[in-house]
């Protein structure tokens, strides 16, 4: 499928994994009781995989829509278009586990393309997998097929085009085949960007990005994704939807909004119309160290609240700042304290002014500036998946997690999960490290995100899903929110089901049933099948 596909089994060019440093190694085997793991898996050509479903007529019907060169059901196709890249979703392609494949993968290039592929699965029970960059963590690309006649997965990368540049309202549509630096690209040499960088920036597609809403780093400056788009162009089973006539409308409720968040559960995205703003003149990151996670939340808060709001505001706490994950280049190393990292854009002398009013705030919950943070972390931003790849092939459990909650209820649920993750990982006779950052804020509340390493037990499938199910129980009990920005996928849907009630699940099961009567749209994400 390209070159510029990640790794079937890991994150990305497998070429940017790191080696270990001795110190980190050290703490894995006498801190954590880390084993040698079992390294890279072998060839893709050894893994078995069951015949493609899909009956002749079926098959034959969908690729002439395409055009047979673009519907593919190849060994390698079938493989780099099974899961996400969640911990578990590698563990078990490391272990050779493929029978979740789709059956075919089809590569349309129009809005009329889908329209018509939907048609016809609708018509022919075959469930359909919208993909991206393939980058979801929580089970997004995994629907429950039992009952249909196979699975397909509509690749949207030949969707890459900017249609429309709307210099005037600073308004740009895209296609949602685009992954993060094409559309960049595509902006930048018109001046303009998006500003929406996530860590899975690299490889996720804008369709992606509005189907999870994602979070960007700079979120506080540009916003989340979903505040990004103003208006979707959407192809269901049954017709096309358009949402976003004018911004702020009051005709109703907004119908962006069943859409941004829903995961290919209701249709496909087939174009955006996004924010864009100028190019930044310039562009700094700094480093503070705050003496502890409280004073660095009420650091953060007061930013949040009161400004000034730089583009980028994260805060790790102790244990973080300790092992410094928020500056990987020097894993090891140790520090004290906790680190702010923030980001300003804008004019020279705009961004001068901004970082003193800062540094004024920080200064006042006892921080100081920390040389070449900064720098650092903008270095070394997008490699955090990388050393989870390197942790894996030595024996290491990693996983990530996040959840959001109200500032007053903050504490609390960083406290619960914290406890949570390590009783639950601890009780299983595997003891973890568990490591959290403020990843978004806003002057409501934030966002924590959790980094969890221990030595993988014998299934460490289950042993994860222990430590999740507890994290996602402890996070609801105490206010918070089962995601922020990962997504429901599968992995979430019970707490999202709690979380929303069952009058909120009866009425989006209302939607998918007038959107999708055949409930091909990936079956089992966002919503259990009944």
């Amino acid at each position: 499928m390209g070159i510029d596909d990640p790794s079937w089994w890991g994150w990305g060019d497998s070429a940017h994994t790191p080696v270990l440093p001795d110190a980190v190694l050290k703490l894995l085997t006498d801190g954590l009781g880390v084993r040698e793991g079992p390294g890279h898996p072998g060839s893709m050509s050894e893994l078995e995989l069951a015949p493609p479903r899909l009956g002749r007529q079926a098959a034959s019907a969908l690729a002439e829509v395409v055009g047979q060169e673009w519907a593919l059901d190849d060994h390698e196709t079938r493989i780099r278009h099974v899961r996400g890249k969640s911990t578990i979703d590698l563990l078990r392609l490391r272990l050779g586990d493929v029978a979740s494949a789709p059956d075919m993968v089809l590569l349309p290039s129009s809005h009329e393309d889908v329209l018509e592929l939907l048609r016809i699965c609708s018509e022919r029970r075959v469930a359909v997998v919208p993909f991206g960059g393939g980058t979801s963590v929580v089970g997004g690309l995994e629907p429950d097929s039992s009952g249909f006649a196979g699975v397909v997965a509509l690749d949207l990368r030949r969707m890459n085009a900017l249609l429309e540049l709307d210099e005037v309202s600073r308004l740009a549509v895209l296609e949602p085949g685009l992954r993060g630096p094409q559309a960049e690209a595509l902006l930048a040499a018109r001046d303009y960007t998006i500003g929406h960088f996530p860590q899975s920036f690299e490889y996720a597609s804008l369709g992606g990005f509005a189907a999870t809403r994602s979070s960007g780093q700079a979120s506080a400056g540009y916003g989340r994704f979903d505040e990004v788009v103003q208006s979707l162009r959407v192809a269901t089973p049954v017709g096309t939807l358009e949402t976003g006539r004018a911004p702020r409308s009051a005709a109703g409720p907004d119908l962006r909004q069943l859409i941004l968040g829903s995961e290919g559960a209701l249709g496909v995205i087939t174009s955006l119309t996004v924010r864009v703003r100028p190019v930044p003149q310039e562009r700094v990151y700094d480093g503070w160290g705050l003496p502890s996670f409280s004073a660095g939340l009420e650091g953060v808060r007061k930013l949040a609240q009161d400004g000034p709001l730089p583009a980028v505001l994260r805060l790790s706490d102790e244990a973080e700042t300790a092992l410094n994950l928020a500056r990987p280049a020097e894993l090891g190393q140790g520090a004290s304290g906790c680190l702010a990292i923030l980001g300003f854009e804008g004019t020279s002398e705009s961004v001068e002014l901004e970082r003193a009013a800062v540094a004024a705030v920080l200064a006042s919950v006892g921080g100081e500036p920390e040389a070449g943070a900064g720098a650092s972390w903008e270095r070394e931003r997008y490699r955090a998946p990388y050393l989870r790849d390197a942790l894996l092939d030595a024996g290491a459990l990693v996983e990530t997690l996040e959840t959001v909650a109200f500032w007053s209820a903050l504490p609390g649920l960083y406290e619960a999960v914290s406890a949570s993750l390590r009783d639950a990982l601890g009780a299983q006779g595997t003891p973890a490290v568990v490591l959290c950052h403020v990843s978004h804020v806003y002057p409501a509340g934030a966002s924590l995100y959790f980094r969890v390493a221990c030595a993988q037990s014998y299934d460490p499938g289950a042993q994860w899903r222990r430590a999740k199910d507890a994290a996602g129980d402890a996070s609801l009990a105490v206010g918070g929110s089962i995601t922020h920005h990962h997504g429901v996928g599968i992995d979430h849907l019970p707490w999202y089901e709690r979380e929303i009630g069952e009058l909120g699940v009866g009425a989006l099961r209302a939607v998918k049933a007038q959107l999708d009567p055949a409930g091909i749209m990936n079956p089992g994400v966002l919503l259990s099948r009944r």
